[in-house]
């Protein structure tokens, strides 16, 4: 009934398993993959043929988490698992980034990969088992992939690089990087790090690409016995007959247009440059009585021509399309304190691209509480990335970010959380808001320096300034140039998408995105020594603007107070119920969240609001002491003596025969409630209660104990 196929093999220091042939049968692959209980189940169904006038490679990569995979039921009314969480909207852009360049061009066939996660070892991420199924999927499947791919995770502690790490050494590594690639070439980098050499992330990438060969072997012996056999597929011949006619109508213009260095300017020459090339072409089929030809072909071709003349102008040494050389970064443009009301807020503008970017600090209770599903954990630094249409000069929808704007934010969050201060040296949580006004290329990289800055701005302790740029690459042949803060045109007619981050001291966070095979180390180096240099530009400007973190926070931020009590009184300012903490906070006008370490955290904006909550949680966790003398305020007449408060919420028995030396028949006679007498503390029982003596007090006639 089945045909099973396993393939067992050792990667690192855990033993990953290939199965195909018993689940999804139906599916064009599938295949599971386990790594020490981590189990993901990959799928890929492959359309036979492209959808007609289908103009683009329909891919789609889903990673699925579920919920049993751990152990748990979903939270929330509907116990089902809803909407993608941010984990499963960047685990499918993990995948696809490396998978997407190696289908052939042309094909247009509908691929969609799915992977679900179905059971989950804490210690194991499933990212790396899901990269790794993904291309057995696709190789078993048989579809036009120029695959497989190995993915690695490489983690780097006390001078020596680590293989696939598990989450609890992940804690103490200096890098969390991933890499993906051929046998050949590395295609994808994905990594922060604590201000790390070029050398050593270099290194790093080099390491995991060596050591993923053994998943790309195990993935080619999986094939071999269980694999359905290649759809033989060949891309429709080209047109040569229209691609020179679109030459000789487009060519002179595409040159001329490219000469532009407005990004909109250009735009629109190149829109009416295409609108007038599609009716010369139909024009002149009707002049020699045949068909126009198809809008969507042209237009692929007038992209190929585009890419063809800016490629050729720089790699013949020739100006960019903004008239700069290979190295230049754009003119930098930087505000601080634009909004009034917001704790900390900067501007930054890098040529035609532009970030808005908004801190806001908050207590403990504004935290981000993440139910993951490797485990619960608290977030105490947001970054959320936004990008209108309106940045780019169009309309379009406006809503719920889309994945590109989660990986982007995530991207600007790795690059500055290796220069935030530690928790107990600023205890407040953080939100970072990137608004892009403009964009025109690198505006995650612009988020990156915003953000240093907006932080800064709100007064946050930052270890260093912090900035980003994007490098380009364009290589044919045995030619490359390498290209600083790209635009975005470049972008999209290069080869190569190289972002880094990181202070002057090292690099924080690096992503590679390669389009083409054939990148070797020595291009990654020029790469990376072209990007440092860049960056300092990048930071020499920004320290210019902002030498120093803000020493005074806004006036609209919250003040926190932090305050130690013995755990053991938490109780006495928490109170019945919840009664006791309740009221100082209603009469205060403060936040006060009690850790269970009994670490107190008083917020407020009046300064002066906060002091006083302060003295009154002293108050009411002071203790006690056996020996000394308080001054006390009667509270209760008893038969047998009084109840007297020595401090708030703590009282005591002061005992009739405690008194008064002589012998007293009525406490009424002596006390009267309200009555403020000074007391010494002879003891406290087992339960905490107080046996006090005025007798004592009188007797010793010292000065009372400071309260």
């Amino acid at each position: 009934m089945f045909n099973k196929v396993t393939k067992t093999f050792q990667y690192g220091q855990h033993t990953v398993t290939l199965e195909t042939g018993e689940i999804a049968r139906q599916a064009s692959g599938a295949v599971m993959v386990s790594i020490e209980d981590t189990v993901v189940l990959a799928t890929v169904v492959a359309r036979k043929e492209a959808k007609p006038g289908q103009d683009f490679f329909p891919l789609t990569v889903d990673y699925l988490e579920k919920t049993y995979a751990a152990g748990k039921i979903p939270g929330g009314f509907f116990k089902r698992e809803g909407r993608p969480s941010e984990k499963e909207t960047l685990t499918s852009r993990l995948i696809d980034r490396p998978i997407r360049p190696l289908f052939p061009e042309g094909y247009m066939n509908e691929v969609q990969v799915i992977i679900h996660v179905l059971s989950v070892n804490p210690e194991i991420d499933p990212d790396i088992a899901s990269m790794i199924g993904a291309s057995a999927a696709l190789c078993v499947a048989g579809v036009p992939f120029n695959g497989p791919i190995g993915a690695a995770r490489v983690g780097y502690a006390n001078g020596q690089y680590i293989l696939n790490p598990t989450t609890t050494q992940l804690k103490t590594s200096q890098m969390d990087l991933v890499v993906a690639g051929t046998e050949t070439a590395v295609l994808m980098v994905e990594s922060e790090a604590q201000q790390l050499s070029e050398e050593i992330m270099l290194g790093a990438v080099v390491y995991g690409h060596t050591e993923m060969k053994a998943v790309i072997d195990a993935i080619h012996e999986l094939v071999r016995d269980g694999g359905k056999p290649e759809v033989q597929w060949a891309p429709a011949p080209k047109n040569e007959a229209l691609i020179a006619k679109v030459a000789q109508f487009a060519e002179s213009k595409i040159r001329e247009a490219y000469q532009t260095k407005d990004k909109q300017a250009r735009t629109d020459k190149l829109r009416a440059m295409s609108a007038e090339v599609v009716a010369d072409l139909a024009a002149d089929a009707a002049a020699n009585g045949t068909d126009a030809p198809d809008g969507v072909e042209v237009g692929n071709i007038l992209f190929d021509m585009e890419a063809k003349v800016v490629r050729s102008q720089i790699l013949e040494g020739e100006p960019r399309i903004d008239g700069r050389d290979t190295r230049t970064v754009r003119p930098i443009a930087i505000r601080t304190s634009v909004l009034p009301r917001t704790h900390g807020s900067a501007l930054f503008t890098r040529g035609e691209t532009q970030a808005l970017v908004v801190a806001t600090l908050g207590t403990a209770r504004d935290s981000q509480k993440i139910d993951a599903l490797m485990g619960e954990y608290t977030d105490d630094f947001m970054l959320h990335y936004n990008m209108p249409p309106f940045a780019t000069g169009e309309t379009g929808r406006v809503g719920t970010p889309k994945r590109r704007e989660v990986g982007h934010g995530r991207l600007a969050k790795r690059a500055l959380i290796a220069a935030l201060p530690a928790a107990d040296e600023f205890s407040y949580s953080v939100r970072l808001v990137s608004e892009i006004t403009e964009s025109n290329g690198s505006s995650s990289m612009a988020s990156v320096c915003g953000g240093c800055l907006a932080l800064m701005d709100a007064g946050v302790p930052m270890k260093a300034h912090v900035a980003g740029i994007a490098m380009g690459l364009i290589k044919e042949g045995g030619r490359f140039a390498v290209l600083s803060d790209i635009l975005g045109d470049e972008d999209h007619l290069g080869d190569m998408d190289f972002k880094v981050a990181g202070t002057a001291n090292g690099i924080t966070a690096l992503q590679m995105d390669i389009k083409i095979q054939g990148i070797t180390k020595e291009i990654m180096q020029v790469a990376l020594a072209q990007a440092k240099e860049g960056r300092e530009h990048i930071l020499g400007e920004m320290q210019k603007a902002m030498p120093h973190v803000k020493t005074e926070l806004s006036d609209f931020a919250p003040r926190l107070i932090t305050i130690k009590i013995n755990p053991e009184k938490i109780r006495d300012v928490i109170g019945k119920g919840g009664a006791v903490i309740r009221a100082l906070t209603e009469e205060t006008g403060t936040q006060i969240d009690i850790s269970d370490e009994g670490v107190v955290t008083i917020a407020s904006v009046d300064a002066a609001a906060g002091q006083e909550a302060k003295r009154r949680i002293e108050e009411l966790t002071a203790s006690v002491e056996v020996g000394k003398t308080y001054d006390g305020t009667v509270l209760k007449l008893l038969d047998f003596g009084a109840i007297v408060q020595v401090m708030p919420g703590k009282d005591g028995l002061l005992h009739i025969s405690q008194i008064a030396n002589e012998r007293v028949n009525a406490v009424a006679d002596y006390l009267k409630e309200g009555q403020q007498v000074r007391v010494k503390v002879l003891e406290t029982d087992d339960r905490g209660r107080l046996k006090l003596s005025m007798k004592a007090a009188a007797e010793e006639g010292a000065a009372p104990a400071a309260q």
